[in-house]
């Protein structure tokens, strides 16, 4: 999952990397998850065989969070083992195969595939409280986004509950760095060092 993420998602990729293990696998296995759900339209035009590899997804993840043995795909197995570690939800993974396929053909419903990822995320790190919950929705949400003021007022909505939030969920929340600002590859490792020394995101 390590070289997956890092090479795809490599902003998110920094974050989880300051969750302790087995959490940092957790997230990691989620975000490569989320990657390959969100390449199924770059991957097929046809909105049936866009339907169809979702519905692999979907019989995948039932295996994932069933008690027999999944089915031999890295992502699969990887996330068979976070599900049952973390008690993920079978119905929490497929929501977000669903806010995928509203895609298929319209527009990303950024708000409920950002939300479904970060409650999968706060699953595995182990947080429940609403203000954390609060601003890892808005950081989900403002990650799918454009720049532009809704954006822009997800991200100052998280950072003003910095005082509330369980520290256990910096990791999903210091990607909001980058929305800042563009970081050059050196420097946007020592910013996510920096922020997470501070506690801040």
């Amino acid at each position: 999952m390590l070289d997956i993420v890092r090479g795809a998602d490599r902003e998110r990729f920094l974050g989880a990397l300051f969750a302790p293990e087995p959490q940092r696998g957790g997230l990691l296995s989620l975000l490569a998850f989320e990657h390959e759900l969100a390449r199924t339209r770059s991957v097929t035009r046809e909105p049936m065989l866009a339907r169809i590899r979702l519905e692999w997804w979907r019989e995948a993840m039932a295996e994932a969070a069933g008690p027999g043995k999944p089915r031999a795909q890295p992502i699969v197995e990887s996330l068979s083992e976070t599900v049952r570690r973390h008690g993920l939800q079978r119905e929490a993974l497929v929501r977000l195969i669903d806010a995928r396929e509203e895609e298929i053909e319209g527009p990303l419903d950024v708000m409920t595939a950002g939300h479904a990822l970060a409650d999968l995320e706060l699953a595995v790190l182990g947080v429940d409280d609403a203000a954390s919950r609060q601003a890892a929705h808005a950081i989900g949400a403002a990650w799918l986004m454009g720049e532009g003021p809704e954006r822009d007022q997800l991200v100052g909505d998280a950072r003003a509950l910095r005082r509330k939030v369980d520290p256990r969920a910096l990791p999903i929340l210091l990607p909001a760095v980058s929305l800042d600002r563009p970081m050059g590859p050196l420097r946007r490792p020592l910013a996510y060092w920096w922020a997470a020394r501070r506690g801040r995101y």
